[in-house]
């Protein structure tokens, strides 16, 4: 957090620095609290220990053992990155709109808009396809706002209107646009793409390729270093249509099956939400699930396991559904015009160094 002040968190006088922001964050979750209950979602409070964490290779978590009456009777669990696994088999359950506002936890991620605990506010939409729920974060970021007391966002130089019409832009054209690469040319389709085209592209733009780079390490550095900058400046950024590649827990377009009903959100250049048509096919879960944890094993040496019980669910049958997961405390900090995580938190994991 920026600060001159050597001082604890806790300490009266630095409290006291840290507390309009925190005011601010209380406001905004009022105005969450309110949109959900007037759209009819049902608040659900699922347990952060879980059997996987999430399947995402590039995630760090945190294990713990949990331990019966028995001194042998123990089982390797996880705190969770995201809560999606256990609100999925409350939609097979029959809950057809729910919400939480989760602690989620990422071993390894500290910045200025990063930190190891944080706030994610995940919800599903049974029956209802991934765009509508553009119309939700719509509704949340203009009621944070107000709430916030910003009406404009402004962060690290940029500032963004959320009360103005928002723009809609696919990944294929935000590439062409940013970066002059036809992304779509590179990708063969396949989970894993040749790499090859997209480094000679990376590399006569001037973003050179490094040894061992995927397909998918050079689009992230693309946009990084292109992209992601410019979105969300003047107004929200809804940058959607990504590769199916690039989408394991998505569901394919129906009339572009090389791309995923998938979209991000941005302001201020901030990445603020992940939504998806939620992927309900089993067995292609469960496949890309293996390919990930083989790509985990490969570039970390080590793999989560598999929710068995997710699995099933999906086999039992989930509803067609969209779900999006957004930074809360990323929220707060564009609501109340904060420049650092660490102010819109009551009271930030200490730090390692500290």
């Amino acid at each position: 957090m920026p600060s001159s002040s050597m001082l604890p968190p806790w300490h009266p006088r630095e409290f006291a620095r840290r507390r309009p922001f925190l005011s601010a964050r209380g406001r905004v979750l009022g105005a969450v609290r309110r949109f959900f209950e007037e759209h009819a979602f049902v608040e659900v409070d699922t347990p952060a220990l879980q059997v996987s964490p999430g399947m995402e290779p590039h995630l760090q978590a945190f294990a713990t053992d949990l331990q019966g009456p028995h001194p042998d009777d123990r089982r390797r669990l996880y705190l969770h990155t995201s809560p999606e696994f256990a609100m999925k088999k409350l939609l097979v359950a029959g809950v057809p709109r729910l919400w939480q506002l989760a602690h989620v936890y990422r071993n390894g991620e500290r910045s200025g808009t990063h930190a190891p605990e944080f706030s994610m506010l995940e919800w599903y939409r049974a029956g209802e396809g991934y765009r509508s729920l553009i119309g939700d974060c719509q509704e949340l970021l203009r009621g944070g706002a107000e709430a916030g007391g910003h009406r404009r966002f402004a962060f690290r130089g940029m500032e963004c209107d959320p009360f103005k019409e928002w723009r809609i832009l696919t990944v294929p054209d935000a590439f062409l646009e940013y970066a002059g690469i036809d992304l779509m040319a590179t990708c063969d389709g396949g989970h894993e793409p040749d790499p090859a085209a997209l480094a000679a592209e990376s590399a006569r733009i001037g973003i050179a390729p490094h040894d061992g780079d995927r397909w998918e390490d050079i689009v992230f550095r693309i946009m990084f270093d292109r992209i992601e900058p410019h979105l969300g400046a003047g107004v929200p950024c809804v940058l959607t249509d990504y590769p199916l590649c690039m989408a394991a827990l998505s569901r394919p377009k129906p009339d572009n099956p090389r791309l995923a009903e998938r979209f991000e959100l941005y302001a201020c250049g901030l990445e603020l939400a992940n939504a998806f048509g939620e992927l309900t096919d089993a067995a292609t879960q469960r496949a890309r699930f293996e390919a990930d944890m083989e790509l985990k094993q490969r570039l970390y040496g080590e793999r989560f396991p598999v929710d068995e019980e997710f699995l099933a669910a999906l086999e039992h049958g989930m509803p067609e559904s969209s779900g999006i997961a957004m930074g809360f405390d990323r929220l707060a900090m564009l609501c109340s015009g904060a420049e650092d995580i660490g102010q819109v938190l009551w009271l930030p994991v200490a730090d390692p160094a500290g």
